[in-house]
C-alpha cells in the first residue's frame, strides 16, 4: 500500500516560509518514529542532505549538524544548520536551528493514529534564511525542496515497511 494523502503546502511571510505537510502511511508508529529519528542514515534517502551528524545528546534532547543545498532551476542554495532536536516519543519531534546560516529554521513532526497499521504524519515548519530569497523563485524553490524531502521520508517509511513485513 503506498502512502495516501501525502500534500505539501508552502507560503510566504515576509521574509520566511511556512511549510505544513501530512502523510498517511501503512507502518506502524514505532518504525515511522525509527525513520525519523535515524538523523545520520538522513543523508542516504533525503535529497539535499549530504550530511547529518549527532553531535551531542542528553536524555530526549539533543543537537544535530546537518548540511546541504535546496536546489531549483538553475538555482541553488546552501544550508548549513545545526538543530536542536527534543524527541517525545513517540508523538513529537521538535527542532529549532541554534546556529548556521539560516536565521530561523523551526520544525515539527507530529504522529497519531495506528488502526490496522496506519499512522498519520504531520509536519509544520518556518524556514527563514538568513540570505536574501529572489522574490518569486525563492518560495518555489523551498517549497519544492520541503515537498521532496517529505516524500522521500515517506518513501523510506513505506521501503522499511515493506521490509519488516517479510
Amino acid at each position: 500500500m503506498a502512502a495516501e494523502d501525502v500534500s505539501v503546502q508552502a507560503h510566504r511571510d515576509g521574509d520566511r516560509v511556512e511549510v505544513q505537510a501530512h502523510a498517511t502511511v501503512a507502518a506502524s508508529r514505532a518504525l515511522v518514529w525509527q525513520v525519523l529519528t535515524d538523523y545520520e542514515s538522513l543523508p542516504k534517502f533525503i535529497p539535499g542532505i549530504t550530511r547529518s551528524v549527532v553531535r551531542e545528546r542528553r536524555a530526549e534532547r539533543m543537537f544535530v549538524e546537518q548540511s546541504g543545498e535546496a536546489r531549483f532551476l538553475i538555482f541553488s542554495f546552501p544550508i548549513e544548520v545545526r538543530l536542536e532536536v527534543t524527541e517525545n516519543a513517540p508523538d513529537s519531534v521538535v527542532s529549532r536551528a541554534v546556529a548556521g546560516n539560516l536565521r530561523r529554521m523551526d520544525g515539527r513532526y507530529d504522529l497519531s493514529g495506528e488502526a490496522a497499521g496506519v499512522t498519520q504524519v504531520r509536519y509544520r515548519g518556518v524556514i527563514e534564511p538568513s540570505f536574501s530569497l529572489p522574490p518569486l523563485v525563492g518560495v518555489a524553490a523551498l517549497r519544492a525542496m520541503a515537498e521532496e524531502q517529505f516524500t522521500a521520508m515517506v518513501q523510506e517509511i513505506e521501503r522499511r515497511a515493506a521490509g519488516a513485513g517479510k
